[in-house]
């Protein structure tokens, strides 16, 4: 295990987010767009989108109380839920891979994840996350999902060979529009256990 000054992963993680909250007032102004037009990945690519504080310590803490060691994140932005999922590999000498669409965001999430020190626990790829995590090969001990809502699917679908019995699942944003197929396959299936997190922000799913 790396040595990393702890303090140095928080500061980086609350200057983050305080940008943030900056940041979600500019982007409540842009969001006018969709009046006129479906929204699109590119009209995000500013954007910081991030988890709260509290769902990144709680992501921590599920994957530390689980010794999840591989460790996969679809929607990477500007890498303020890819830190807490780095932190967390690090204390389970594990891995994250995570992947985001857009380059210039990812090399942001780079920057700031080398900030936090922890740059030797993550792998991101840049593209398609269908064609990016196509030929992931490791067992998937924990999958957070937060990009484009209408691919948690098939996404999920893709990756679920790669699962095993107690692979975590949180998905975010389960209240908004596009998440319903997901949330219809998972809750159908007797394969997995599913609840609702963050007063029905996400889900977390447990393969069983």
């Amino acid at each position: 295990m790396h040595t990393i000054k702890i303090n140095t992963i928080e500061q980086t993680l609350d200057m983050l987010h305080n940008d943030a909250k900056k940041d979600f007032m500019r982007m409540g102004r842009g969001l006018m767009k969709s009046v006129f037009r479906p929204m699109q990945p590119s009209d995000f690519k500013d954007a910081y989108l991030p988890i709260s504080k509290e769902q990144g310590e709680v992501m921590r803490q599920l994957i530390i109380d689980n010794d999840c060691k591989h460790i996969v994140e679809f929607g990477t932005s500007f890498g303020i839920s890819t830190i807490y999922l780095a932190d967390a590999a690090r204390q389970t000498e594990g891995d994250v891979t995570t992947t985001e669409l857009i380059e210039s965001k990812a090399q942001k999430a780079l920057q700031n994840i080398t900030e936090a020190g922890l740059n030797n626990y993550v792998n991101i790829l840049v593209g398609d996350a269908m064609l990016t995590l196509k030929d992931y090969s490791k067992p998937i001990d924990f999958l957070f999902l937060d990009g484009w809502k209408d691919l948690y699917l098939p996404l999920f679908k893709m990756l679920e060979p790669r699962f095993h019995a107690g692979t975590l699942i949180y998905a975010d944003n389960m209240d908004m529009s596009g998440t319903q197929d997901y949330a219809n396959y998972v809750l159908g299936r007797s394969s997995y256990t599913t609840q609702t997190v963050h007063h029905g922000k996400a889900f977390l799913t447990t393969s069983i």
